[in-house]
């Protein structure tokens, strides 16, 4: 098994065959991201991609008047950045730190240029980019008709799925965000989940107590996008683990905090 940080405790990475992983993998920077950190802007031009393994990144579409909103969000399972092998540089959304973790980023034109040999990494990101517009749909969809306390069940279960423990890390302020609803609604949602012993919260850490009360809560929403990664998931075997001394480089922003 991968230790949680390791580029293969990313699903896309893992799903690599060797040889193709072994071209990535001395060009894999590994990176910290903190909860709040701001990844890239709407219209910035877009200089690498990311494969979180333990950080979990929220697709915020932000509007004129300031509000946003998630459209996506992105673990263990996928990678940020799909503009740049899709035809463009830029993206209309933000990419915001919603858990705290690890990703292994890639420069752009590197990916391109992997993308571009028409192999298999050129196949598996396409496929991703098919459950991420599944994602995308459902959480419009999810937005629109479904109540707030479905929509918070929704999203934890999509957290804690990519997470090693039941707890988030997050107020109930920044999931109101998240989400694009009142923080009042998320009080009075998690109250109830509360109440009914599905879930507890203290000041910034929500504790997933009962898993089978958020499922009987949930919408269908929940259920879709996990299949849709799922059969990506199934498109091909995870590889053994590789040692750490494969070559994966720190960033220079990292190796500059370690040494002082």
């Amino acid at each position: 098994m991968p230790l949680p940080d390791s580029p293969e405790n990313n699903h896309l990475l893992a799903a690599l065959p060797q040889a193709e992983f072994r071209q990535l993998a001395p060009h894999l920077e590994r990176c910290p991201m903190r909860l709040g950190e701001t990844l890239y802007r709407p219209g910035e031009r877009l200089q690498h991609a990311h494969f979180p393994t333990t950080a979990i990144v929220s697709m915020l579409y932000v509007m004129e008047s300031g509000a946003s909103a998630e459209i996506a969000s992105v673990g263990n399972e996928g990678v940020l950045g799909i503009s740049l092998f899709m035809g463009g540089n830029t993206t209309p959304s933000s990419a915001v730190v919603q858990t705290a973790g690890i990703s292994y980023r890639l420069k752009a034109d590197l990916l391109q240029e992997e993308f571009n040999r028409l192999g298999n990494t050129h196949h598996l990101l396409l496929r991703y980019t098919q459950a991420l517009a599944v994602q995308i749909g459902q959480t419009a969809s999810c937005n629109r008709h479904h109540s707030i306390e479905q929509q918070l069940c929704r999203w934890l279960l999509s957290t804690i799925d990519r997470l090693p423990s039941r707890e988030v890390v997050m107020t109930q302020e920044l999931v109101a965000g998240i989400l694009g609803v009142r923080r009042e609604s998320i009080t009075a949602a998690a109250a109830k989940l509360q109440r009914a012993g599905v879930l507890s919260y203290r000041r910034g850490h929500i504790t997933v107590v009962e898993r089978v009360g958020l499922e009987a809560v949930v919408c269908e929403c929940y259920t879709v996008v996990k299949h849709a990664y799922s059969r990506l998931r199934a498109g091909g075997p995870r590889r053994q683990s590789r040692p750490a001394e494969d070559g994966y480089r720190q960033s220079s922003d990292v190796r500059k905090s370690q040494l002082g």
